[in-house]
C-alpha cells in the first residue's frame, strides 16, 4: 500500500519531532523501567540528591576543566565561605546549589581526619542552628537560607562527622532536607517552608558501645511523587515513604536492625519500583507503592555506611566491618530470603556475583561506563567488571585516607581524600593516575557535577571549578 508524499512528510516530521534535542528533558516521574533509568541520568542534566540521580555518582559531557588551582584561582569560577560544620554534598538543579550545615559558637573543632579507631563522640552540648543555604551556581551568591532547627543536638557527633551530614534532595520545586533527630523539612525552591516532621530521638549509636554516638547519615530521596527516607539507630529502626506534597506517611516498615548510615535508592524489577536499603541485619527491597518486604539478606559488615546503587537490572552493595567486608551484585529479581554466601563460590541464583573480603567500610561503589570501582578508606581502588565482577585491577590511589566516594565524567574518576587533594584517574580496566590537585584543606564531602562545573566542599568552603 501506498502513501501519498504529502502523508509521508507528516510522519517524518512528526518522527524527526520525537528525537529534537530541544525537547524538554526526561524528568524523573517518567521514570518507570531500568531501561529509562541511564536515559533520565544523561538527559535530565541535574544533581538532585547524594551522588545525584540514583546515586549513580557520574554524569558525562559535562566538559569539566583539565586542571584547576585554587591558590592562583585557576579556572575556579567562585570560591565561598559555608559557617559551621557540614557533610551534606553539593545538590544542583538549574542555577541553584544547595547544601546544609549546623552553626554552634562552641563545636569549632572541626574534623580529625586519618586512620583511627577512636571511637569517642565530640564532647559538646551547646546549642547549633541547622541551616540550609541556596546559591546561584553562576555567581556563588547565596539566594537563601533559612534556620531549620535550633537547639542542642540530642545525639553527639563522631570526631569525623558533624550534625549536618545528610545531603538534601530536589526535584525542581520542593528541597527535602532531613537532620535525623532534629527532623525532616521540605522547602520550595524559594526558600518558603511547606511541610515538616519529627520523628522524635534517632540515636545514631555504635550497637556495641552505645555511648559511641556518631549522628545521623541518611539522605532523604526524592522519586516521583514521593519522598523515601530510612533511619536505622538503636532505639528505633524504618524505612519509610512520604507524600511529596504532604509529607504525609504513606507506608512505613519497622526494621529488627542495628545503627546504620546508609542512605536508601530506587531500583526497578522490570517496571515496577523498589526501594534498596542496605543493612546489617536487614538489607533487601520493598515494594515502593505498598511498602511490602520483597527480599531480605543478613550478614556483612556491622556498620553499614554505603548505599546501595543500581546499574541496569542489578543492585550493588558493600560494607566492612566486624570480620566481614562483602562486596556484591544482587538481582533485581531477588524475592524472598536470600542466604548470605558462604564463601565467593557458593552465591545462590540472587546473584550475579559476590566477593566475601572486597568491601568498603565507608564510600559507596561507582559503577561507570560498564566497570565497577570500589574505593576504601585506605586509599585501595579496586576495578572490576560491572557484569562478571572479575577483578581487573587493585592499586593504592595514595597512601592516605578517604571517606568521600568517587564520582566520573567524561572518562575520569574523582576522588577527593580527607587530607585535601584531589586524585583524578583515567576510567577504564588499567589504573592510569592523571593529576593530582590540592584543595587548601582537608575534604571528606563528595563532589557534584553539572554543565561544565565540578562543585567541591571542603571544611569550610564551597568551590566552583569551570572554564566558563
Amino acid at each position: 500500500m501506498k502513501f501519498p508524499a504529502t502523508i509521508l512528510v507528516l510522519v517524518t516530521l512528526v518522527l524527526l519531532s520525537c528525537i529534537n534535542p530541544d525537547d524538554p528533558p526526561l524528568l524523573a516521574q517518567e521514570v518507570n523501567s531500568a531501561d529509562t533509568f541511564f536515559e533520565s541520568m544523561q538527559v535530565n542534566r541535574q544533581w538532585p540528591s547524594y551522588r545525584g540521580y540514583f546515586a549513580s555518582g557520574f554524569l558525562d559531557n559535562a566538559q569539566l576543566p583539565d586542571s584547576f588551582n585554587i591558590e592562583s584561582s585557576h579556572n575556579i569560577k567562585w570560591n565561598i565561605e559555608i559557617p559551621g560544620l557540614g557533610l551534606s554534598c553539593p545538590v544542583i538543579w538549574d542555577d541553584r546549589v544547595f547544601v546544609t550545615t549546623a552553626i554552634s559558637s562552641q563545636d569549632t573543632e572541626g574534623y580529625r581526619t586519618g586512620l583511627y579507631g577512636d571511637i569517642e563522640p565530640v564532647a559538646d552540648s551547646s546549642e547549633h542552628v541547622w541551616k540550609v543555604y541556596c546559591f546561584d551556581k553562576n555567581s556563588g551568591d547565596m539566594l537563601w537560607e533559612k534556620d531549620a532547627h535550633s537547639g542542642i543536638p540530642q545525639v553527639r557527633r563522631h570526631p569525623k562527622s558533624s550534625h549536618a551530614n545528610t545531603t538534601v534532595a530536589t526535584d525542581g520545586k520542593h528541597v527535602i532536607a532531613f537532620f535525623g533527630s532534629e527532623g525532616l523539612y521540605c522547602y520550595d525552591m524559594d526558600g518558603n517552608l511547606i511541610w515538616e516532621r519529627d520523628f522524635g530521638l534517632i540515636n545514631s549509636s555504635w550497637h556495641i558501645v552505645e555511648t559511641a554516638e556518631w549522628e545521623f547519615c541518611s539522605s532523604p530521596v526524592i522519586f516521583q511523587d514521593k519522598v523515601v527516607i530510612q533511619a536505622d539507630a538503636l532505639n528505633t529502626a524504618f524505612v519509610a515513604v512520604l507524600d511529596l506534597y504532604s509529607g504525609k506517611t504513606i507506608w512505613r516498615q519497622e526494621r529488627d536492625e542495628i545503627s546504620g548510615w546508609c542512605t536508601p535508592n530506587v531500583y526497578f524489577d522490570g517496571e515496577l519500583s523498589r526501594v534498596a536499603v542496605n543493612g546489617f541485619k536487614h538489607r533487601g527491597g520493598y515494594d515502593l507503592e505498598t511498602g511490602e518486604e520483597i527480599w531480605r539478606m543478613s550478614g556483612g559488615g556491622d556498620i553499614p555506611v554505603p548505599t546501595p546503587v543500581v546499574w541496569k537490572d542489578l543492585v550493588y552493595f558493600n560494607s566492612a566491618h566486624g570480620g566481614q567486608a562483602p562486596l556484591m551484585a544482587v538481582k533485581s529479581s531477588a524475592r524472598g530470603e536470600v542466604e548470605y554466601p558462604e564463601s565467593n563460590d557458593s552465591a545462590g541464583e540472587d546473584f550475579a556475583w559476590f566477593y566475601d573480603r572486597q568491601g568498603a567500610y565507608m564510600t559507596s561503589v561507582l559503577v561507570y561506563e560498564n566497570l565497577l570501582y570500589r574505593l576504601r578508606w585506605n586509599g585501595n581502588l579496586a576495578c572490576f567488571d560491572a557484569r562478571s565482577g572479575e577483578m581487573l585491577y587493585r592499586k593504592t590511589v595514595a597512601p592516605t585516607s578517604f571517606i568521600a566516594c568517587p564520582v566520573a565524567s567524561d572518562g575520569k574518576i574523582y576522588m577527593v581524600a580527607e587530607d585535601g587533594d584531589l586524585y583524578i584517574a583515567e576510567a577504564g580496566k588499567e589504573y592510569k593516575l592523571l593529576k593530582k590537585i590540592p584543595l587548601g584543606e582537608v575534604s571528606l564531602v563528595t563532589p557534584g557535577i553539572s554543565e561544565g562545573m565540578l562543585i567541591l566542599r571542603t571544611a569550610s568552603r564551597l568551590i566552583a571549578v569551570s572554564e566558563s
